[in-house]
């Protein structure tokens, strides 16, 4: 039987909408179930704090619950092949940062492209470092610190999260800019680091400021300076490692990702609730609370960054000679 071209031209867009239709009923009911935000470093640290607020926000607006899920190791690789393996449906994302820019030049033999295989969701925040030491610690500004490094070369331990982790390049860039030598002591977390610099087990770290400034408010911690551009209205009386290293500036971007080939649909209705969320009065008072800086962008500009990211930290990584296995 043939069809009048007039009803045959009718179905035939009928059809051709049911794709585009489906999408958008796809995401008006998603999300189905609880989601997960994998977060690859140990609870307390400030990629945990970054995701627990954006979990409990998306939980609240979106009617299930965003799980966060720890799974340290490698610098955040771990987490990132967790979703890259990952069913594409949105109910496993990635917390998404700086390292994972960087481990593209410091891992020589991943299973993974971060770029290829992680669509970018949208941007978070810009985070800010701070150089902390020990009260004990004898130098109490950055070029006492520089002058007693430099008396005392090897002799001075700088901790981090972990190789390649972007506290770790921050320090790096600090050495490599100013001349001095110290000893990299790699921990799972910001939480480890932070309780043996308590204990003056090491010298010093370039902590998160989320994870960081309480220490800083209660005078437990020491710091020296923060790793901005330029100050930071949450501690406005803390110089920047630039007024004494001309050119000197290292910030942590933190963002959400998913699997690739997650619906566009999701990935706009996820990036429309976390704007949402960087907007929201409340929130933004609990980042300006941690010195956390909110970027909302879309998810071309966060992918644009990402790949700025990865260029500038692999210069570093070049630089200092980092390899890891």
């Amino acid at each position: 039987m043939r069809l009048p071209r007039r009803q045959f031209l009718h179905l035939a867009a009928g059809a051709a909408a049911l794709p585009a239709a489906s999408r958008a009923a796809w995401a008006q009911a998603y999300p189905t179930q609880p989601a997960r935000i994998i977060v690859g470093f140990g609870a307390g640290g400030a990629p945990d704090i970054m995701a627990r607020l954006m979990g409990q926000w998306l939980s609240e607006r979106l009617g299930q619950s965003f799980i966060v899920e720890n799974r340290p190791g490698a610098s955040g690789n771990i987490a990132t092949e967790v979703v890259v393996r990952a069913a594409p449906d949105g109910h496993t994302l990635l917390l998404v940062g700086t390292w994972n820019a960087n481990n593209a030049a410091l891992y020589a033999n991943l299973t993974f492209n971060f770029v290829r295989d992680i669509a970018p969701v949208a941007s978070i925040a810009t985070v800010p470092y701070v150089m902390v030491v020990n009260p004990a610690f004898p130098a109490k500004t950055v070029p006492e610190f520089i002058a007693y490094a430099k008396a005392n070369p090897g002799k001075l331990s700088m901790a981090s999260p972990g190789t390649g982790t972007t506290p770790h390049l921050v320090g790096e860039l600090f050495m490599y800019m100013t001349g001095v030598n110290m000893v990299h002591v790699p921990y799972r977390s910001s939480a480890p680091a932070l309780t043996d610099l308590l204990g003056g087990q090491v010298q010093t770290t370039f902590g998160p400021l989320p994870s960081t400034i309480e220490y800083v408010r209660a005078g437990t911690l020491r710091a020296l300076a923060v790793t901005t551009a330029a100050r930071l209205k949450v501690l406005p009386d803390i110089p920047t490692v630039g007024e004494f290293v001309p050119g000197y500036e290292g910030s942590g971007r933190y963002g959400i990702g998913a699997p690739k080939s997650t619906p566009a649909a999701i990935v706009e209705k996820l990036n429309k609730e976390i704007d949402a969320g960087l907007a929201d009065p409340k929130m933004r008072a609990r980042f300006a609370d941690l010195g956390v800086e909110p970027t909302p962008m879309t998810p071309a500009e966060f992918g644009k960054l990402m790949a700025e990211e990865t260029e500038k930290w692999g210069k570093v990584v070049r630089a200092a000679n980092i390899k890891v296995e």
